[in-house]
């Protein structure tokens, strides 16, 4: 069995901000307490609760209203704390993307997992083996996407059959058998496998879209048809156990339920289809604002994370210098934005430092706070150990009402 998680961490000097006369006290006692943002130093990535819980019901509501289900990818925030509200709020299970990151979540207490890629590690496949075969043993399944890697799992020593879905890829995406007939192969050596159990089909079109042109919504769509054709073809054998049909990354889950929702009664039997989207309970100012279906599927999603920076420097007149840096914000998909600084933006980050362009008559000054929003919540929330939660971020005097744990 794997050991329990501690919920209450004790503070210290581990925890990036967090000020030295917090450090051997428990999380939940510094919470009580309520302090204002200014007892933390800077630079400091804080998640406004009300903001969170509001995309939680905004879009499990949706998901609902369309007979979906939704286990949102946990990677995103590697944060046992936000796993539970979701579940809490009724999300079907939970995502992860390794073994390692199937083991936090079992710490943690989640029951039902998919593990969104092949586990052909053999340190990976012992664990989820043993996992399989304990006492009150939980629901996980996990990807395979070619005969090789159904026989390596197909091959561990365990009693209980293990779940797996068959992952439908496409020419220029990651991992996935190229098409159906190669999916379809993969199906035959999993139903031949004693050892295994064939729950479904699985599959991500984020890799084939990162916009919403006319030419990538048609080929996100195409994908999804093929993904679909396939699960009605693996029903039609009879051939799925407890169906399930997963897709939907936090950008595409609009075409994912016009395309798979209907699945369950086109084939006239229960199928569980599962949306994955994780990025939703933090969402962001940049990539995801930009290209997920706000207004075509009547969803307002607010950005709860946010970056408090200082400035350190104003050597020039349009140049201001912030410490927070690459080792604090996201810049994968776009560099931070700033919020109450006019004509300021962020030109540039190195590890410890942000270049802030601004007029030559802004007033900012060295010691002033800036705050920022960040771009990408999944390479944000991964540089933090410790995110201070707030109760309000637009508010004049936020006040820090909880703390996120994040495990990477």
């Amino acid at each position: 069995m794997t050991p329990a998680l501690d919920p209450d961490p004790v503070l210290s000097v581990r925890h990036k901000s967090v000020p030295p006369a917090f450090w051997g006290r428990r999380a939940s006692e510094a919470a009580g307490e309520r302090h204002p943002l200014g007892a933390f130093s800077t630079p400091l990535l804080t998640l406004d609760r009300a903001a969170s819980d509001h995309n939680t019901v905004t879009l499990m509501a949706w998901a609902r209203e369309r007979g979906l289900e939704i286990a949102p990818h946990g990677k995103t925030t590697m944060a046992p704390v936000l796993w539970r509200r979701l579940l809490d709020a009724g999300a079907w299970g939970l995502t992860v993307a390794t073994p390692w990151q199937a083991q936090v979540a079992r710490a943690a207490g989640v029951h039902r997992i998919l593990i969104a890629n092949e586990v052909v590690d053999p340190v990976g496949v012992a664990w989820l083996a043993a996992e399989n075969d304990a006492d009150a043993a939980p629901e996980i399944a996990c990807w395979v996407d070619s005969v090789e890697s159904a026989r390596i799992l197909a091959e561990s020593a365990g009693t209980r059959p293990l779940d797996v879905l068959i992952e439908l890829g496409a020419p220029g995406g990651r991992t996935g058998a190229r098409g159906t007939e190669a999916a379809l192969a993969v199906a035959r050596a999993v139903l031949a496998a004693p050892r295994l159990r064939l729950r479904g089909v699985a599959g991500y079109e984020g890799s084939y879209g990162a916009d919403r042109s006319a030419a990538t919504v048609s080929r996100v769509r195409a994908y999804l048809v093929e993904l679909r054709e396939l699960a009605e073809t693996l029903l039609g054998w009879d051939a799925l156990v407890d169906p399930i049909v997963t897709a939907g990354g936090s950008a595409w889950f609009d075409l994912v339920a016009d395309e798979l929702g209907p699945l369950a009664e086109s084939v006239g039997r229960r199928v569980s289809v599962v949306l994955r989207s994780g990025a939703f309970q933090a969402h962001d100012e940049v990539y995801y604002d930009g290209i997920s279906p706000f207004a075509d599927s009547g969803l307002e999603f607010r950005a709860a994370l946010a970056l408090w920076a200082r400035v350190v420097s104003r050597p020039e007149p349009t140049l201001a210098i912030l410490d927070a840096g690459k080792r604090d914000a996201p810049l994968d998909l776009g560099l931070p934005v700033v919020h109450g600084v006019p004509g300021a933006v962020v030109t540039a980050l190195n590890d410890q430092h942000a270049y802030l362009r601004v007029p030559a008559e802004s007033t900012l000054e060295v010691g002033d706070v800036v705050r920022l929003g960040i771009s990408h919540p999944c390479t944000a929330f991964d540089k933090w150990r410790l995110i201070p939660e707030v109760d309000d971020a637009d508010g004049d005097t936020p006040r820090v009402i909880g703390f996120i744990e994040t495990y990477f």
